[in-house]
């Protein structure tokens, strides 16, 4: 058994080819593609956070929202750009949606990806200490998230408070207990994979890597897999991780997906740049009828190694069209995969 979401970029645009054309309409559709998921037996419903872009951004509103609107299905993100994070005020809001979705929160951060803008977390009042890189920043936020999730009191206490306090340090509230082990790190790196190991964090891999061998991306991606888990079990940590990876995967089931998604059956790994030092491989799209979709996928040795597998989803073109691109693989692909 595999556990299959979706992940939602959240494009919108005013174009009139667009079913998401202001972000109301993004975020609204974001919301009922979640509950259609839930409805079709899907395991999760992922979110991408852009800032300074036309897609979703601020997460904690729509988590929440989402939490309410569904009763089982995992809600999360992948992933929160941690250089632009308050770490003490996102663990308040990560509380308060955990609780509203009843625990089901599965939170992906990561030290984020080249932005809309130079800089951008400087507009958020951030800005990388003296010796430190913005990644640096970025972890440094994330070391203090994880802190404060634990749960254990810190500040000290106002002598004459508003309110009567309990006794000792106090921490954050709202506090979801459990949500710290529901921390996902999104790596694009074998090295910071073992930082996220040694953390007890939760491993995200997307359909971006740093190229790191020149193999193939998928076979790329199942070694990061196998080093990260090497890393956790060195760590000693009690439970077992979870690990989860992004596709573009589409069944052609009918003309429209053919009109839509036919030519991304050619597509192959691609190699690029996604800053001027970093050489990173970006792994291939899949579409084509099940029974061949279902033999290409069974030769994806990273899927085959994590237990979560997300599927982006083309939001733009609305919640009808993207149930259906979620219930061909659940019916139709999954099964034979042995995962359902």
């Amino acid at each position: 058994m595999k556990k299959i979401g979706f992940l939602s970029f959240g494009h919108w645009t005013p174009s009139p080819q667009s079913q998401t054309r202001t972000a109301g309409d993004t975020l609204l559709q974001s919301i009922d593609l979640a509950v259609a998921a839930e409805e079709l037996g899907a395991d999760g419903a992922y979110f991408r956070v852009h800032h300074f872009a036309r897609q979703l951004a601020s997460p904690f509103p729509l988590l929440a929202a989402v939490g309410a609107k569904t009763r089982r299905i995992e809600i999360g993100t992948a992933v929160i750009d941690m250089r632009y994070e308050n770490p003490l005020y996102m663990a308040e809001d990560a509380g308060a949606a955990d609780l509203i979705s009843g625990g089901r929160l599965q939170l992906g951060i990561s030290r984020g990806s080249p932005e809309q803008v130079i800089d951008g977390y400087r507009y958020f009042g951030y800005a990388p200490a003296d010796g430190e890189s913005d990644a640096d920043m970025g972890r440094r936020h994330t070391e203090v998230f994880l802190d404060v999730l634990r749960g254990e009191g810190f500040a000290e206490p106002n002598p004459r408070p508003m309110f009567p306090n309990p006794a000792g340090l106090l921490r954050l509230e709202p506090h979801s207990e459990g949500l710290r082990e529901r921390i996902w790190w999104g790596s694009s790196s074998n090295a910071t994979s073992i930082w996220a190991a040694k953390l007890g964090m939760n491993l995200q891999s997307s359909t971006l890597k740093t190229d790191e061998s020149g193999k193939p991306f998928h076979i790329q991606q199942a070694e990061q897999i196998r080093i990260y888990r090497e890393a956790w079990k060195e760590a000693g940590h009690a439970r077992e991780p979870r690990v989860s990876v992004s596709r573009s995967i589409f069944a052609l089931m009918n003309d429209m997906d053919r009109a839509y998604f036919g030519a991304s059956g050619n597509s192959q790994d691609q190699i690029g740049n996604i800053d001027p030092q970093t050489q990173a491989i970006f792994g291939r799209s899949y579409a084509a009828e099940p029974d061949r979709l279902i033999a290409q996928l069974k030769q994806d040795e990273a899927i085959a190694e994590a237990d979560t597998l997300l599927l982006t989803v083309p939001n733009q073109l609305g919640v009808d069209y993207n149930a259906h691109v979620i219930e061909s693989i659940l019916k139709h692909v999954a099964p034979a995969l042995g995962w359902r």
